[in-house]
């Protein structure tokens, strides 16, 4: 067996990086910016109002000015403020040429074309110079997965096509007799297959175009259709039959198949049965049939390995730390990612750590990790841990 991290390593050298494709702005949300983009125009492009109110050359209280025009947001007013003079502008409109400030409205007495600045004057200039937010070339650097926000910045920086990396394309293979899909009628030995769906829902989440394959039958035949079926997949992530049971034969299979196997067994629970290579073009990971074995293993590895084809680098899952709310007993001989809840207390492990139990992880919002042979955890120390 090896450990968490040498898995790690194995499958960060079988990932590769994805190419660059150009999408429109509007489908730019949540992908990840694969090159840097820089700005194509000054933002604002020139001087503008903050307020609305008055622009003016100078103001002093009780100054009284004639008012020669306006200034809206999208129309400016073509000419140039004089000693004396006012021109009426609203938020987001061009300063005249001449105007030094802005008298907000809620200062001045207006009468007809001629305004009187009250006694208490705002002090503020309310001019948001050219180029304030950002100028012309100024980049948003990649690689970066891109918020709401980070469109709405590059849609005023007048991009409107973004090279990003391209999604990773994933077949998800459950394998065994016993599954059957969700909405059919198992019979009295059969269960539902759920971690193909748990594991989609998080490849949707990170950025992945996944697809789910047919079941995969035990047998020979069976297996071997379902391999066929990966097309143009970048990743192939079978469920199942990935340990060494008479009716465990996705690795014999594989191996049949041309699969260069980089590792079999890792020193983890739950999870041990993984297992990782190529397979032609793809890289396979071979998950654990165990529910919460398969999403353990989908947060720890999975997670890790479609951020690196995504260009994101290659590491680990951050771990965050926290104080213990509960007790822990001495960890085993293999690294323990336990189901537990994260609150303003601390963090406390799930009193049922069995691998099947998916009722557990949905209570879960973190995954404890217990390092090998870690002793017994008093209340109050610092311990690290995956969020879900």
């Amino acid at each position: 067996m090896i450990t968490v991290t040498q898995a790690l390593d194995h499958l960060f050298a079988l990932a590769t990086p994805l190419p660059v494709e150009t999408v429109p702005l509007v489908q730019a949300a949540g992908r990840v910016l694969a090159r840097p983009v820089t700005a194509r125009r000054d933002q604002p492009p020139f001087a503008a109002s903050a307020m609305d109110g008055y622009a003016v050359t100078e103001a002093a209280p009780g100054q009284r000015f004639t008012v020669i025009g306006e200034s809206a947001a999208g129309k400016r007013f073509d000419g140039s403020v004089g000693t004396g003079q006012a021109v009426r502008i609203f938020t987001g409109a061009p300063v005249p040429q001449g105007a030094a400030r802005i008298i907000i409205q809620e200062d001045v007495t207006r009468d007809g074309d001629t305004i009187t600045l009250n006694t208490d004057l705002d002090k503020n200039p309310y001019i948001r110079p050219a180029g304030t937010d950002f100028r012309i070339g100024q980049t948003v650097d990649a690689p970066k997965r891109l918020s709401p926000q980070d469109v709405a910045l590059l849609a005023a920086m007048n991009i409107a096509e973004v090279p990003v990396a391209r999604k990773p394309r994933v077949a998800l293979i459950s394998t065994g007799n016993e599954l059957v899909m969700p909405g059919d009628t198992p019979g009295p030995d059969q269960i539902i297959a759920s971690n193909t769906f748990g594991l989609h829902a998080l490849l949707r989440d990170l950025g992945a175009e996944a697809r789910i394959l047919p079941i995969a039958r035990d047998t020979n035949a069976s297996l071997i259709h379902g391999f066929s079926l990966v097309e143009d997949a970048d990743l192939v992530i079978t469920i199942g039959g990935a340990s060494v049971g008479d009716h465990d034969l996705v690795a014999q299979v594989a191996a049949e198949l041309g699969m260069e196997r980089a590792f079999h067994k890792v020193a983890m629970r739950p999870g041990k049965p993984l297992m990782s290579g190529r397979l032609n073009d793809a890289m396979m990971i071979g998950l654990p049939g165990n529910p919460v074995s398969a999403m353990v293993c989908g947060h720890v590895f999975v997670a890790p390995v479609i951020r690196a084809m995504l260009g994101l680098g290659a590491t680990p899952a951050p771990h965050h730390r926290a104080e213990l709310a509960a007790p822990l007993t001495p960890n085993g001989p293999r690294e323990h990612y336990m189901r537990a809840i994260v609150s303003e207390a601390g963090i406390a492990a799930l009193d049922r750590q069995d691998s099947s139990l998916l009722s557990v992880l949905g209570r879960a919002n973190a995954l404890l990790i217990r390092p090998m042979g870690d002793g017994a955890r008093a209340v109050g120390e610092i311990v690290s841990y995956l969020p879900l």
